[in-house]
């Protein structure tokens, strides 16, 4: 027989509860995984809806361009006072002259020869004087003799009378003889003159540009007086006269400096400074400029004249600043746009994100700039606590008007933080500089015991800066925070064209929005 088989134990199987209890967890790991992807997927998306720049610092330099055409700073032209034929031309081009120097002659013998005619006429004259000085005694013995017998009544009256005339004629003789002998004597001396002007001299020490004549060429200075040549008296100093455009020149100082190009030279870099602004304006086509003109040190001698060079003049430069790129402060959100109209409405004048702090985050810099002692740095640090304290409690309970100081650090037009931008003319504007006036009247109130403690250099330098400040124009720009816009009003100063230099409610490393990055429909 064979062995009994054991009896199999069933089989347990698991307890409904822990099937659902497992369910569930899975069910959960999944959703959880899903909405996680999820909200990483739309705050990528709603990152990526952005192009964005980082706020950094550098260097701005603010330039103007023009163009111009080199030139010698004095340039004589050399005519002829007399016509007559060119016998003689003593020089060239380039070539190198010196005061007196005889570089022209003209054909001298028709002024020979009117000064032998003036020497006959001159002798001619002397004869005729002699021959009226002998008339003259003549006429003077005839009426002593009459004079003298009408006394003696042996002769008419008459008779001395016409004696008396003859004598008086005589002397009249004399005298014109005279004054034609000085007159043929100056005739004579102008043809002298003019002998010498048929040697043309050099009146300065200079290179000849230009030489319109040359030897057996007829000049007429009737009319004028023709210029024969052109000679720049000192090459190794130079201008460049620019035309600069009307909406540029109040920013064009002497003393500034001056780079520019010459196609000659592509490679190089030449330097100048601005000797002169000149008031006469230049109408061209309604386009009005004024002439200015650069002094330029051209000791090696290797730009010439009429080179025409390409200018830029430096009017501004800024070292080590904050600045954004210019299309961050020309970015508009789009009307579609919830999250930027929802930023613009949140964080602009009227909102809350514009960022606090307006002057107060500015003045610890200027006055880093002073180079305070420990007493004025203590009298600084109490008027800037005074100030923001006034601030804080001004945005805790805002005026009826719903303005406070934006410039101080106070509300914007609907009781947020941000900074205030007026835009527009006419009452606008005179409301900008009523509303500025104001702030810097409560400014001085302010640091009046501060600035008090300055020396005459710290102050006028506190007030430069302080000016600069209020009168700062005010530009908003969208930060991207959290992958979200933010609107800011800033401070904008100095701009290239490129970067624009700003202060306030920024910091360097902050991304800013340059432009949308969805694609449009």
């Amino acid at each position: 027989m064979s062995a009994a088989r054991k009896p199999q134990s069933p089989v347990r199987k698991p307890s409904p509860w822990i099937r659902r209890a497992v369910v569930a967890a899975v069910l959960l790991a999944l959703a959880g995984g899903g909405y996680y992807y999820y909200t990483q997927r739309n705050e990528q998306a709603e990152a990526s809806a952005y192009r964005t720049a980082k706020a950094e610092r550098g260097d701005i330099r603010v330039a103007i361009s023009a163009t111009g055409a080199l030139a010698a700073i004095s340039t004589v032209d050399v005519g002829s006072q007399i016509s007559g034929q060119v016998t003689d031309v003593l020089v060239d081009f380039n070539d190198r002259v010196h005061k007196g120097q005889v570089i022209a002659k003209i054909d001298p013998s028709t002024y020979q020869a009117q000064i032998a005619q003036g020497s006959a006429q001159v002798t001619s004259a002397r004869a005729s004087l002699a021959t009226a000085q002998a008339t003259l005694r003549n006429a003077e013995l005839d009426f002593q003799r009459k004079s003298a017998l009408v006394e003696r009544q042996l002769v008419a009256r008459s008779d001395a009378d016409l004696a008396r005339a003859a004598r008086d004629q005589a002397r009249a003789q004399v005298s014109a003889a005279e004054a034609q002998i000085n007159q043929q004597i100056a005739s004579t001396q102008t043809s002298r003159l003019n002998l010498e002007r048929t040697v043309i001299r050099a009146p300065v020490d200079g290179v000849v540009l230009t030489r319109t004549v040359e030897p057996g060429q007829t000049v007429a200075a009737s009319l004028q007086s023709p210029v024969l040549f052109q000679i720049a008296e000192d090459l190794s100093k130079m201008e460049i006269v620019l035309a600069i455009d009307e909406a540029d020149i109040g920013q064009v100082k002497s003393g500034q400096g001056v780079s520019f190009t010459v196609d000659s030279f592509p490679d190089r870099q030449f330097r100048g400074k601005v000797q002169q602004v000149r008031l006469s304006a230049t109408n061209t086509s309604n386009v009005i400029t004024y002439p200015v003109v650069v002094s330029v040190d051209n000791a090696e001698q290797i730009l010439l004249p009429g080179m025409t060079a390409n200018a830029e003049i430096e009017v501004s430069r800024r070292d080590d600043v904050l600045r954004v790129g210019n299309a961050a402060l020309r970015y508009k959100p789009a009307e579609d746009d919830p999250a930027a109209q929802a930023a613009g409405g949140a964080g602009g004048p009227g909102g809350q994100g514009g960022g606090r702090g307006g002057m107060a985050n500015d003045l610890p810099r200027v006055a880093q700039q002073l180079k305070l002692s420990s007493a004025q740095q203590v009298t600084f640090d109490a008027a800037l606590e005074a100030m923001k304290q006034r601030s804080a409690a001004r945005q805790a309970t805002p005026p009826a008007n719903g303005g406070g100081s934006p410039l101080f650090g106070g509300r914007g037009p609907g009781g947020g933080g941000g900074g205030i931008v007026i835009r527009g003319g006419g009452n606008a504007g005179a409301a900008a500089g009523a509303l500025r006036q104001r702030m810097q009247e409560r400014f001085n109130q302010q640091f009046a015991e501060f600035r008090g403690s300055l020396n005459p250099e710290q102050q006028a330098r506190w007030d430069s800066e302080v000016a600069a400040l209020l009168n700062a124009r005010r530009a908003p720009l969208y930060k991207l925070v959290n992958g979200k816009p933010e609107l800011v009003v800033v401070r904008v100063g100095a701009s290239d064209g490129s970067w624009t230099e700003v202060s306030g409610n920024i910091q360097q490393g902050d991304e800013v929005i340059v432009g949308s990055g969805r694609k449009e429909p």
